[in-house]
């Protein structure tokens, strides 16, 4: 008797799971299937694939997978090489997602954490953003003396010459930072790009966790930028503090006890981000 209620109920859960599918067999779209198989193949490739390449790895035809790339180049979901012929994940997406809700929370949820920060280590911080190949101030707390140095909200920032930008970029995949590149617009007293001296600090960011150095914009200042990071490792965003020593009688926190207490923070957006 028990064999039997059992082989029943599994004859009904096969019934109900051939249900389910043939529904969604029905409101299948297609096209739409297409050009989210290529995104999503994009995605995993560094170097860009061909349309070829492409057309074989979904096993789709060229004719199909020609529409479906002049469609997504138009819409900047993907971008075509010039001298290779190969396709790329531009970043749009990547784009988008920052006016999703999450970043907003974000945004608000970061600014008592900041605040908290700055009271602790008597400098100011600020969140930055990519928007469009632009490094964008998204959220920015003063310190609690009566001077430092602020960023205002809105502001947008060097790409390469600000450990913001630079953090920002240096968790990228190569073919996001050949974009991100291509669509920076150099700020006021920004200098150009010098792409070898770019691609080793990038490295070293990779390899310690952060950015920590001397201000490129401004002296007396040591810039630290952490990091903080989806569920997919993406970077999202980077926290900053330009650190200035304080040679008054004033007895404040270090740039290492700074360092570890910016580091903390970057971890709980981290967490808060990800919905840990």
């Amino acid at each position: 008797m028990f064999l039997e209620i059992k082989k029943m109920k599994t004859v009904k859960r096969d019934i109900d799971r051939k249900i389910v599918e043939k529904k969604f067999e029905l409101y299948r779209a297609p096209a739409l299937e297409k050009g989210l198989d290529i995104i999503e193949l994009l995605s995993s490739s560094e170097k860009g694939l061909s349309q070829g390449e492409i057309a074989k790895a979904l096993n789709r035809s060229s004719n199909e997978i020609y529409r479906m790339l002049t469609t997504l180049v138009r819409r900047s979901y993907i971008s075509r090489s010039s001298d290779n012929d190969r396709y790329i994940l531009s970043l749009r997406l990547f784009s988008l997602s920052h006016r999703y809700p999450p970043v907003s929370r974000l945004i608000n949820f970061s600014l008592p954490l900041m605040q908290k920060v700055t009271k602790k280590v008597w400098q100011s911080c600020h969140l930055v953003m990519e928007n469009n190949g632009d490094v964008v101030v998204v959220s920015s707390v003063d310190s609690p003396g009566y001077w430092g140095l602020g960023l205002r909200v809105g502001s947008v920032m060097g790409l390469w010459n600000t450990g913001s930008g630079r953090v920002l970029t240096a968790f990228l995949t190569e073919p996001e930072i050949k974009e991100i590149i291509d669509r920076h617009k150099i700020v006021i007293g920004e200098p150009n790009i010098d792409l070898p001296v770019f691609y080793k600090e990038l490295d070293l960011i990779r390899k310690q966790g952060f950015d920590l150095r001397a201000s490129n914009t401004a002296s007396g200042v040591t810039n630290m930028s952490f990091p903080i990071f989806d569920n997919h490792s993406k970077v999202v965003a980077a926290v900053t503090c330009p650190y200035i020593k304080r040679i008054d009688t004033l007895d404040v926190p270090s740039i290492e006890e700074c360092k570890e207490a910016l580091g903390e923070l970057a971890k709980k957006l981290t967490r808060y981000y990800c919905g840990d």
